[in-house]
């Protein structure tokens, strides 16, 4: 390594340690990484590598999912233009679906080792979210290629590594399928590196446009399984394939699933937003829809899914309605929709929290206050911590703590007498 290099990668550290320490963008640093950094502290990602990046699923569960992924197609083409150079330079090329799970890992030996250590393995989930900022999540964030080198990365636990990844689109609906991705050492923090990857998913986008003639229905299978639980974009699975709609089209089928034998426009308008929606507008997305699922699974006249539908949604209000709350708030990896401000979202989010809520705190049991307190929903509900401190005996550390913390809760949300009045005092003097 150089002496430049060994400068730059310094500097890399400096400001990766400033940023952590401080809470503030490194001025140095450039705006793509610093931007990703502030989204990996909102979203709670470890910067000290102590929490690697899930594994979902089995190896069986894996395998089955990767030969129903569209490109399980261009993975012969991805060996062939990325594959033998990765091995014989030390490198790898990983391949992730739009969630960033990583589907297939192939190169040299040695490096695919290193990097099982630190979770960069087949079944990993390298979304940003999930594993901070890394060429194939944040590619897959901003919807283009990305190159991150070494201290860029948000988790220290990748700062020996660089990488360079860029997204695979389906032809004629623009859809993100995946992203293609190089890592490794110090040559792939270079342009070539960056124009291989967006090469190859170029190359793959032409041969998928060359393969397929028109958009690919969603299978005629009976079943769909709709996720929309925990996330911001719904996870739609039907007929063998997995589509992530966008945040738009999640709100319309979810709509859509909840009205069961169809809904006008007008009324579908409505569910969608407090403000007026031109038909025109709505029409446009249902085609744009329609494209995706295809005809077989959508239909119009009126607005309806045409296979029985199930949803993560009605799988935990059967649970609760069942009196099985444990296993309801083990099924609930988080609110839906977290971001959509959508009538029908908000309602049914606001229905679900509340029924899961009130399952919980009624059921007095600690093993369930805790998960409740413990997750990102919980963690300011007083009530909650409350009932959690009473479940254990007085005088006990653990019942001394969660009502501290109850009280500490109390105390941010209490606003003192004297700044309400000095409130009104300034209010009336503007009057």
């Amino acid at each position: 390594m150089d002496a430049s290099a060994t400068a730059s990668e310094s500097a890399l550290r400096t400001a990766h340690e400033r940023f952590v320490t401080t809470s503030g963008a490194p001025p140095a640093m450039r705006d793509l990484v610093a931007e990703s950094w502030q989204r990996c502290t909102v979203q709670g990602v470890r910067s000290d590598g102590s929490r690697l990046p899930p594994l979902r699923g089995t190896s069986a569960e894996l395998s089955v999912y990767r030969r129903a992924h569209p490109l399980a197609a261009v993975l012969p083409l991805f060996r062939e233009l990325l594959g033998a150079g990765a091995a014989d330079d030390g490198h790898v090329f990983a391949v992730a679906d739009a969630d960033g799970t990583l589907l297939w890992v192939e190169g040299d030996a040695v490096t695919r080792a290193r990097g099982e250590r630190m979770h960069f393995s087949e079944g990993a989930v390298w979304s940003e979210a999930r594993a901070g900022t890394n060429a194939p999540g944040t590619a897959l964030e901003l919807g283009r290629p990305v190159q991150i080198v070494t201290g860029e990365h948000y988790s220290s636990a990748v700062h020996a590594w660089s990488c360079a990844a860029a997204p695979v689109r389906e032809p004629f609906t623009g859809r993100v399928l995946g992203v293609v991705d190089l890592s490794g050492g110090g040559t792939i923090a270079s342009p070539p590196a960056l124009a291989a990857v967006r090469g190859a998913a170029l190359a793959a986008e032409a041969y998928l446009a060359r393969t397929l003639t028109m958009p690919v229905p969603v299978g005629c299978g009976d079943g769909v399984r709709i996720s929309v639980l925990g996330r911001d974009s719904a996870l739609l699975e039907h007929g063998g394939r997995v589509l992530r709609l966008s945040p738009r089209h999640s709100e319309i089928v979810l709509a859509l699933a909840l009205a069961g034998h169809g809904v006008t426009g007008d009324r579908l308008a409505v569910e969608l937003s407090d403000r007026e929606v031109p038909p025109s507008t709505l029409r446009a997305e249902m085609t744009r829809l329609r494209a995706i699922l295809g005809p077989t699974l959508l239909g119009s006249r009126p607005y309806a899914l045409l296979r029985p539908v199930r949803t993560d949604l009605g799988e935990v209000s059967d649970l609760l309605a069942e009196g099985r709350v444990a296993q309801a708030l083990a099924h609930y990896p988080g609110p839906l929709l977290p971001r959509s401000d959508a009538p029908v979202v908000v309602e049914q989010r606001r229905c679900l929290e509340q029924q899961l809520r009130g399952a919980v705190l009624g059921s007095g049991d600690p093993g369930l206050l805790r998960r409740w307190v413990a997750a990102d929903w919980g963690s300011d509900d007083i009530p909650a911590w409350s009932a959690l401190a009473r479940t254990f005996p007085g005088g006990s550390p653990q019942r001394a703590a969660a009502a501290a913390r109850a009280h500490a809760l109390d105390a941010e949300n209490t606003v003192p007498l004297q700044v309400v009045r000095h409130a009104a005092v300034l209010q009336r003097s503007h009057s």
